[in-house]
């Protein structure tokens, strides 16, 4: 068996590496990590804690056309995050478009610039 010990990465297949940048930076506030190598092709890296994001831009012929409503009925990544409420106002300033978890969770599900599912539940302080 092979032993798991935490993610490592996850990665997003993005169209405009700026436009990403603009919806997990600039929105989502994650941190940037500079930490990526030349890759041969454009993109980014993030982090949140251990976990990188890699915003990778690269072709995914067709994948706009299928994507399932809501967004959590997707692949999708989920993040936590402190406030709900203020998360509903930023998308809504923003202009995205989201859902509430249908299941009761203080959730919404919402889609990056280029469809990638994301959801944001909302952890209470304890």
């Amino acid at each position: 068996m092979i032993r798991v010990l935490a993610v490592n990465h996850v990665s997003l297949l993005v169209s405009d590496t700026a436009r990403s940048l603009d919806f997990y930076h600039g929105l989502l506030g994650i941190p940037l990590d500079r930490s990526r190598p030349e890759l041969g092709f454009p993109g980014a890296f993030l982090r949140l804690g251990a976990v990188q994001i890699h915003l990778l831009e690269l072709a995914a012929p067709g994948r706009r056309d299928a994507l399932p409503e809501p967004a959590g009925r997707d692949h999708h990544l989920a993040l936590d995050i402190a406030d709900l409420n203020a998360a509903r106002a930023a998308l809504a300033a923003a202009g995205i478009d989201y859902t509430l978890s249908r299941s009761g969770r203080r959730a919404l599900f919402c889609r990056d610039p280029d469809g990638n599912g994301i959801e944001l539940v909302e952890q209470l302080a304890g």
